[in-house]
């Protein structure tokens, strides 16, 4: 009878323990489910399309095609943009800060004065990309990539106040 009884005190212990937890987060529910009712752009087409000056954090652009897109402003902080491209597209100003953007091209696009502070572009390419007033701050960037920026890098972010150069870690 004992055992029995101290059974079933662990047992309401438990559930106790499960309704609290439950009242818990329902009160206070978890940053992810924050954003459940972003849009999600994966493997999309949204070439020439306009998203200037939109809230886009937190939203997926995996492998989306953005070619000559219109991100001018725009908030992309906190995205995952792997194996997506930017062909030619207008970035200007826009916020790509703590963005996962691995293998991501960038080739001929605008990127003046956008900030890409403590992003991953490791493997992203930057081909013919303006550079101007950029700020790769804490970026993880490929060496060999960031050299090729640096003989045309120059300008200084007008938001963060650094320069393309020191960012990119140019001598």
């Amino acid at each position: 009878m004992k055992k029995v009884k101290a059974w079933l005190q662990s047992i309401c212990s438990v559930l106790l323990l499960f309704l609290v937890i439950g009242c818990w987060l329902f009160v206070h529910p978890p940053v992810v489910l924050a954003q459940e009712n972003k849009v999600n752009y994966t493997l999309a087409d949204l070439r020439y399309q306009d998203f200037s000056n939109k809230d886009l954090h937190g939203t997926s652009f995996a492998g989306a095609n953005m070619q000559e897109a219109n991100f001018q402003g725009a908030n992309l902080s906190a995205t995952i943009i792997t194996k997506g491209s930017f062909l030619r597209a207008n970035l200007s100003g826009a916020n790509l800060s703590e963005t996962f953007a691995d293998r991501v091209i960038f080739g001929e696009a605008n990127l003046t004065n956008t900030i890409f502070t403590d992003a991953i572009l490791s493997s992203s390419r930057f081909a013919n990309a303006v550079i101007t007033g950029a700020d790769f701050s804490g970026a993880i960037l490929d060496t060999y990539e960031a050299k090729l920026m640096c003989e045309r890098a120059d300008g200084v972010n007008p938001v963060t106040g650094v320069s393309t150069r020191d960012s990119l870690g140019c001598r």
